[in-house]
């Protein structure tokens, strides 16, 4: 199943960005070992110094000197590595902006194509056409009916609104009691209580 999957195209663009990288790399790590060099040539000469070893001292700091000419020349190296590889990406996202831009101007075009002027003219027109000719076609058959037709089908208009009137009109509930009922009691339970009274009086 994992045959399937597409393997991302390198293109010469990230060829060259990659390699840039590389050589970067390959410069901080030499860069490291200068700075070790340096920290030894200083640790020797003050040794030197220490044991009354002009001579030495003076061609250890001298060595010294020299790897930190190497490292000024590496750090220089390595801001160009730098710039180029930031130069080369911006203008990677340039292109693809610029490729996105043509393709919305693509997309534009096409649509300023389906809707042009002439088109929405025609629509409008074509409108304008239908409603004329709905009012010309309710002025005609209102012309050709009599009287008691015409009065007929405004009353059936009416009757239609005040059915759609009626069907949609809210249904009114009951609105809620604001006291409690009052709770009636039973017959079957008063009657016991009316004959224990009698029961005691006699």
């Amino acid at each position: 199943m994992g045959g399937n999957q597409s393997v991302p195209k390198i293109t010469p663009q990230d060829r060259a960005i990659l390699d840039l990288k590389l050589q970067r790399d390959k410069l901080k790590q030499y860069q490291k070992k200068i700075q070790g060099v340096l920290d030894r040539e200083l640790s020797v000469a003050k040794m030197q110094i220490a044991a009354g070893q002009k001579d030495r001292a003076l061609i250890a700091l001298r060595r010294r000197k020299y790897q930190q000419s190497l490292m000024a020349r590496t750090d220089g190296q390595l801001e160009n590595l730098e710039g180029m590889v930031s130069t080369i990406e911006f203008s990677l996202v340039e292109v693809s902006v610029l490729h996105g831009l043509k393709q919305g101007n693509e997309i534009l075009k096409e649509i300023h194509r389906e809707m042009n002027i002439e088109s929405v003219e025609k629509l409008m027109e074509e409108t304008a056409e239908a409603r004329e000719y709905q009012r010309e076609l309710g002025e005609m058959l209102s012309n050709n009916l009599s009287l008691d037709e015409e009065d007929a089908v405004q009353k059936e208009l009416l009757e239609m609104q005040q059915d759609t009137a009626e069907t949609t009109k809210e249904i009114e509930l009951p609105s809620v009691p604001s006291s409690r009922p009052i709770q009636n009691v039973p017959q079957e339970e008063a009657t016991p209580v009316a004959a224990s009274k009698v029961l005691v009086a006699g």
